[in-house]
């Protein structure tokens, strides 16, 4: 990846933060952790990787995204606004009465969602179905899903992984979000599922470990994705809360909101990254 390219993106993830944290402050609520953790998969996602019309929502040969772990939608929201779907404005309605921007994504009502989501465990299943149809029908589009790791905590994930590995589902590629806390603490304190590429590698899967919050890593992992026939699990090690540091590794920003004082703080820290990304101030 150049440099000039590499930067747009780290501004743009950058900007999808600050819209991370507009929705939850505005909100009062929402997810601010699990969100910022994604900020450059999603990013690289709908800005370099997918084939997608922001001006066509519905395409029939777009590529697919499926947000499994659903309570991150700040981060899908801020992104499709980013990428053109709706008016970035609409963020800090977020999860107020009469706003489509849900706190879990709503396929009938956000232009960009290709699925409903929020009950854990599900999201790949529907993820796997998509890249199912597109091969019984003989079409090109692949089909992208992101999972948080306690969210593999769940027997159903198992169970979709089972089958797409035996339907041979090449176009399907899975980011695990391996930032290593949920909802009640450390993964290894609730219910470990590691060792995550292992698991994934019984079965039938090819996987790819990286840091998930380095585009040239994520760039790297999907272009290998590319040649492997079977589907591709990529387990991202991210920091939960990136970007923010009171947020940084600290499980109680899992499902909490900032309040006025946190927020300027937050958003003061990443218009200085913002700053520093592009030159200003100097």
């Amino acid at each position: 990846m150049d440099a000039a390219t590499k930067k747009q993106l780290e501004i743009t993830a950058c900007r999808v933060r600050m819209g991370v944290i507009e929705g939850v402050h505005s909100a009062k609520a929402g997810h601010p952790g699990g969100s910022l953790s994604i900020a450059e998969i999603l990013t690289y996602l709908y800005f370099a990787q997918m084939h997608i019309d922001p001006q066509n929502p519905q395409w029939e040969d777009r590529d697919r995204l499926v947000l499994s772990k659903g309570h991150a939608a700040p981060a899908l929201y801020a992104v499709l606004a980013e990428r053109g779907y709706f008016d970035p404005a609409l963020l800090g309605t977020l999860r107020q009465i009469g706003s489509i921007l849900q706190g879990h994504p709503d396929m009938k009502h956000i232009p960009g969602v290709d699925m409903s989501a929020g009950s854990l465990g599900q999201g790949i299943s529907a993820a796997a179905g998509m890249a199912l149809s597109a091969k019984h029908f003989g079409k090109n589009y692949r089909v992208y899903t992101i999972l948080g790791d306690g969210e593999i905590e769940e027997g159903q994930v198992w169970e979709a992984a089972m089958f797409a590995a035996n339907k041979g589902l090449s176009n399907l590629t899975a980011f695990v979000d391996y930032n290593g806390l949920q909802i009640d603490g450390a993964i290894g304190e609730v219910n470990s599922p590691e060792p995550i590429d292992q698991k994934f590698a019984a079965f039938g899967w090819h996987t790819i470990s990286i840091d998930g919050n380095d585009f040239d890593a994520i760039e790297s992992a999907l272009r290998e994705a590319e040649t492997v026939d079977k589907p591709v699990a990529i387990v991202a090690k991210t920091v939960k809360g990136k970007g923010v540091s009171y947020m940084e590794n600290s499980v109680g920003w899992h499902g909490v909101a900032p309040n006025d004082e946190q927020y300027e703080q937050a958003m003061a820290e990443l218009n200085a990254a913002m700053a520093a990304l592009t030159g200003e101030g100097e």
